[in-house]
C-alpha cells in the first residue's frame, strides 16, 4: 500500500535549518515511494514535482511577515490546515506535524480518526529548558529572551498540550526518545526516525592527514550554551595542541556569551568565522569536528563531518551515529580533561586520527537523507498498523 502523507511545516521549508530538514524529510519520503501532499507556512526552495504544495502563509509573491507575527504566524498556520484536514478525510493515511504550530491541527485529525506523528528536532522542552538554564546560571550567562532555549512559559505550554493529542512522537536519536520515556512517555508514543546530510555537497578530500602537521579543529552552529563551545575551548587550550594547530569556530554567537568566553576567544590559535557558507569546504579541510553539547536532537554535522572525513568528538548526547574509537571519540557532557586528552591523542596519533576519518567515511553512507527518508516511510507504516490494531482489539 502507498501511504498518502499530509506534511504540515508551519514556517518556511527548504530555508536553512529545520526548514532544511523538513524539506528533505518530504523529498525523502516522496522518493522512497510515499504520496506526500505538504502544507507549509511558505516554501523557501520547490520541492519535487511528485509532490503537492499548498502553502498557508503565501500565495504568489504575497507572504505573511513571520517575524511581526511570531508565534501567531505558526498559530495561523495551525488553523488553516485544521480546516482544510476535514476535506482530506479518505485522502490521507497520516499527518506529520510539527512543534508550535499543530495543536488544532492534530485536534482535527483526531476527531477524524486520522493518525498522527509530531516531530521532535530536539529534547523534551521542559528538560532542555532545565538544563539549559543550569548551565548558563554556572557560568553566570543571561539567554535574550529571543533565544530559542530561553525559558519560554507559554511555548512550553503549547508544546506540552499538542504532546496530548499526538499519537506517536518521532524521535531522531534515542537520547531524544529518552527525555521522553523520563517524562513518563511510553515506547508505544516514541517512533524512532533519523536524520541526514546531502552527500552531493557533503563528501572528503583526498588530503593525507598522516602528512600534515598541526591538528585542524573546527565547530559549526548557533555558538550557544547549549552547544558546550566554552567546553571545547577550554579543552582545546588545555591541549598542546593548541600550539601547532587552528581551531575556527563558525557560528554566530550569542553576544553575552561570545564575551563571556573574549579571553578564550583571543588566542592565537583560534579564529573565529562567524556565520560560514562555506561549511562543506571547512569541514573537508578540517581534522576534527568538535560538538560538546549538553543536550540535543540529532545533529546533522556528525554526518556531515563523517562524510566529508572530519572525525566528531562529541558529547555522549549528540547521537548514535558516532561510535565511540570506530567512527569518533564521545565524552561526557561537560568532561573537558577527556575532551583534552583526546585532541592531545589525535594531534599526536595520525594513523589513529586515519583510522577513525576511514571509518567515519564508510559509516556515513547509512545516514544520507535517501536512507532518512525510507526510514522515515517506515516510521509512518509502523505507526499506521500498531494504531489500526490497537482500533481493532478495542472493536
Amino acid at each position: 500500500m502507498r501511504i498518502r502523507v499530509l506534511h504540515s511545516f508551519p514556517h518556511k521549508i527548504g530555508a536553512g535549518r529545520i526548514c532544511t530538514t523538513a524539506w528533505q524529510e518530504v523529498a525523502g519520503v516522496a522518493a522512497a515511494g510515499g504520496e506526500v501532499t505538504v502544507f507549509p507556512g511558505a516554501v523557501a526552495r520547490p520541492l519535487p514535482a511528485s509532490v503537492r504544495v499548498q502553502p498557508t502563509l503565501a500565495r504568489g509573491r504575497w507572504r505573511i511577515p513571520y517575524k511581526p507575527l511570531g508565534d501567531r504566524a505558526l498559530m495561523l498556520h495551525d488553523r488553516i490546515v485544521a480546516h482544510r484536514l476535514p476535506k482530506l478525510q479518505g485522502q490521507i493515511d497520516i499527518v506529520h506535524a510539527w512543534p508550535l504550530g499543530s495543536l488544532e491541527t492534530l485536534r482535527s485529525a483526531r476527531r477524524l480518526g486520522i493518525p498522527t506523528v509530531l516531530e521532535r528536532p530536539n529534547a523534551h522542552t521542559r528538560f532542555a529548558y532545565e538544563v539549559v538554564a543550569r548551565e548558563c546560571d554556572r557560568l553566570g550567562v543571561s539567554l535574550p529572551r529571543s533565544q530559542e532555549h530561553a525559558y519560554n512559559a507559554a511555548r512550553l505550554a503549547q508544546e506540552e498540550r499538542e504532546y496530548r493529542y499526538v499519537d506517536c512522537l518521532l524521535c531522531p536519536s534515542e537520547f531524544v526518545a529518552d527525555t521522553f520515556r523520563d517524562a513518563g512517555f511510553p515506547d508505544t508514543a516514541l517512533v524512532r526516525h533519523q536524520y541526514g546530510f546531502d552527500e552531493s555537497v557533503y563528501y572528503p578530500s583526498d588530503r593525507d592527514v598522516t602528512a600534515t602537521r598541526g591538528l585542524n579543529a573546527l565547530f559549526v552552529g548557533v555558538c550557544a550554551v547549549r552547544k558546550g563551545v566554552h567546553f571545547a575551548l577550554d579543552a582545546w587550550l588545555r591541549s598542546p595542541a593548541s600550539r601547532t594547530g587552528k581551531f575556527r569556530i563558525a557560528g554566530q554567537f550569542i553576544p553575552q556569551y561570545e564575551a563571556k568566553l573574549a579571553e578564550m576567544l583571543a588566542h592565537p590559535s583560534v579564529e573565529v568565522l562567524g556565520h560560514s557558507d562555506h561549511v562543506p569546504a571547512l569541514m573537508r579541510d578540517s581534522d576534527v569536528l568538535m560538538l560538546p553539547s549538553i543536550e540535543e536532537g540529532s545533529p546533522l554535522v556528525c554526518a556531515e563531518a563523517m562524510a566529508s572525513g572530519c572525525v566528531p568528538l562529541v558529547s555522549e548526547v549528540c547521537t548514535e551515529m558516532v561510535t565511540n574509537g570506530e567512527t569518533g571519540l564521545k565524552h561526557g557532557v561537560g568532561d573537558v580533561d577527556l575532551l583534552s586528552a583526546q585532541i592531545t591523542k589525535l594531534d599526536e596519533d595520525r594513523t589513529q586520527l586515519s583510522k577513525l576519518r576511514r571509518a567515519g567515511l564508510v559509516a556515513a553512507a547509512d545516514y544520507t537523507w535517501s536512507k532518512a527518508g525510507a526510514r522515515l516511510l517506515t516510521a509512518y507504516r509502523d505507526v499506521i498498523s500498531q494504531l489500526s490494531s490497537a482500533a481493532a482489539l478495542v472493536a
